[in-house]
């Protein structure tokens, strides 16, 4: 099992690597939404908190880029099933349990890469980070990337075409991004719109980490959920997505000879 989890792993991230197109829209959407949105609301009267919206954005950024990545990285299910190579690794002997841990793991390492790779923009936006807070940061973007990940996995294994995959980036994940904190903090929502953010397991994310990044003592945290709440809803995810893109994979269905 160890092996076949390798395998797809190196697999993922080398593919992902050679595609330059997708390793730069991975990074450079989040990048550009950054610098719209940062420089739009500098000026504005908006500040969530005692934060300049820049900073304020820089930890939505960094979810950004968690998500996109992942969600990029998962669309090689629907690609595999169509050269046949995921035929070829259904009717081999491993365990499918194994192809989903090393699908998830390899997306969420690209994941955790591109994520560091935002982290540079630290300076730019303000943000100051202890070695403690880095470290706290780095194990919630784990958490992420492995919910994100499998998340994106489950519903590209049950998709038939690129086409309908994006279709779902737009009605699901977009609207999933947009309410969960990352363009605007909950506190000043619509009631209905606060409602929405309270339900949305990425909101416990993002606040996860905002606590991890600043401490739970920081001003900038106080009108977030507990970090406890934000780290155990995180947690849950990442079983649940990760546990749901187990299960898909384990259901035998005609299309898996296809």
């Amino acid at each position: 099992m160890g092996l076949t989890v390798y395998s797809l792993w190196h697999r993922e991230v080398l593919r992902f690597l050679k595609d330059r197109a997708r390793v730069m829209s991975s990074i450079g959407q989040p990048v550009i939404f950054w610098v719209l949105f940062a420089g739009a609301l500098s000026q504005s009267s908006f500040r969530p908190g005692a934060q300049s919206y820049g900073e304020y954005f820089w930890v939505g950024g960094l979810a950004m880029t968690l998500l996109f990545t992942a969600i990029f990285s998962t669309i090689t299910v629907i690609e595999d099933r169509r050269e046949g190579f995921l035929q070829g690794v259904l009717v081999a002997p491993v365990p499918r349990a194994a192809i989903a841990l090393g699908k998830i793991l390899g997306g969420a390492t690209l994941a955790m890469i591109h994520g560091l790779l935002f982290f540079l923009l630290m300076p730019v936006a303000g943000v100051e980070v202890t070695a403690m807070g880095f470290v706290a940061t780095t194990g919630v973007m784990c958490l992420l990337a492995v919910a994100l990940t499998g998340m994106g996995y489950t519903l590209a294994w049950l998709m038939d075409s690129t086409a309908g995959y994006h279709g779902v980036m737009m009605v699901f994940f977009m609207p999933m991004l947009l309410l969960s904190g990352a363009f605007f903090p909950m506190s000043d929502a619509h009631p209905i719109m606060e409602v929405l953010m309270a339900i949305n397991p990425l909101t416990y994310g993002l606040g996860a980490l905002r606590h991890a990044l600043y401490g739970t003592g920081a001003a900038v945290v106080e009108d977030l959920p507990p970090a406890s709440v934000c780290l155990i809803v995180t947690v849950l995810f990442a079983a649940l997505t990760f546990t749901l893109g187990t299960l898909v994979t384990l259901r035998r269905t005609a299309r898996d000879a296809q």
